[in-house]
This record gives structure tokens, sequence and C-alpha cells, in this order.
């Protein structure tokens, strides 16, 4: 059994399914191979691991990206706890322009999302310890660190937590609208 790779509703995006091997000591799993999942038409090439830890539930991260010349796609697991993982398509010209998609991925389901080009990426913690790690395809480029407004309601996310109780850094709450984010992306482009 190898990893499995499935479409989602925003183009560019994957759904990746690592298998999972047990018995009475614990677990193995190949979470990423290269080979494996290019075998799948996934072939993108990761150049950083990253990994957050947050110690409480309700916390949000995000809408973040990255524009060019250090754009960045990004490859989610979470190993410990679960989060609500959110991507919002912001490629002007793209059929999900200004949609967004919510997966739970958790330690227990053992999921990975892929996050292209152009999609801004957020997340909640559904748990009080979070640990999530992420391959990305470019270095972190302070200068090209964006964001986008995560209580924006014109996206409609769904959060699930109050927004007036969630738990954000300064910086996050300082993002733009959708409306008012540049067109740092267009579809088609990447």
């Amino acid at each position: 059994m190898s990893l499995t790779v499935k479409a989602l509703e925003i183009a560019g995006a994957y759904l990746i399914s690592p298998p999972k091997f047990g018995d009475h000591r614990g677990f193995f799993s190949e979470t990423y191979n290269k080979q494996a999942l290019a075998e799948q038409g996934f072939e993108h090439e990761f150049v950083q691991d990253n990994q957050s830890v947050s110690t409480q539930k309700g916390v949000i991260r995000g809408l973040h990206f990255q524009t060019n010349p250090k754009a960045q796609g990004k490859l989610i697991r979470v190993t410990h706890g679960a989060i609500l993982d959110i991507l919002v398509d912001i490629r002007k010209g793209s059929p999900t322009y200004g949609q967004h998609l919510t997966i739970e991925l958790s330690a227990q389901n053992w999921q990975q999302v892929y996050v292209p080009v152009g999609i801004a990426h957020g997340f909640c913690t559904l748990s009080e310890i979070t640990e999530v790690h992420y391959k990305v395809t470019n270095f972190y480029a302070p200068d090209c660190d964006k964001g986008l407004a995560f209580d924006d309601p014109a996206l409609g996310i769904d959060w699930p937590v109050a927004l007036d109780q969630a738990i954000l850094s300064d910086k996050d709450r300082q993002h733009p609208k959708l409306a008012d984010l540049p067109d740092y992306f267009t579809f088609g482009d990447d």
C-alpha cells in the first residue's frame, strides 16, 4: 500500500493519505515519498520543513501566503491533536476565486493537504495540544509574507470557535479583506 492522492475542489489542492501500519508497539508510516507521489501526478519539490505547536484549543493561525518571487506551496499534516484546515483561493480568474475549502486534519485520520501557490492558508486548533508539520516549496521570505483577514465576512468561513474567543497573533488580526487584497496571483500563471 502506498500514499494516495485525491484532487480537491480547488484546482491544485490535494488530499494525500499515507498508509499506516500498526501493531502492539505502535505504528509506522511513510508520510512522504517523492517517487510514489510523482507516479500519481503529484510533482512538487520541497525545500524546507516547518512545525508549529499550539497549546490551546481555538488558536487560529492564518490566513497566510507568500507572494512571488518566493511563493510557496505547502504540504500540511498533523502529528498531535487536530485542526480545521482552511484553504482560500486568491488567484484572480480562478473558477473558485474567493471560495474556501475546510478539511479536518488530525493525528488520528493521518491525512495531509497540499496547498498550492495562490491559496491563502490557515487553521484552527480543535484540541488543547496541536502539532502541525508542513513542507514548503520555497524558503521563507519576510518581504513576501502576506495574509488575508480570517474574519472577512465575504469568505463565509464557519470557524469552530467564536471569533471574539479566537486566539490569534496581533499580526493575524491586521490582514486585509479579500476586496482590499492586491492581485498577487492570476489563475494559470503557476
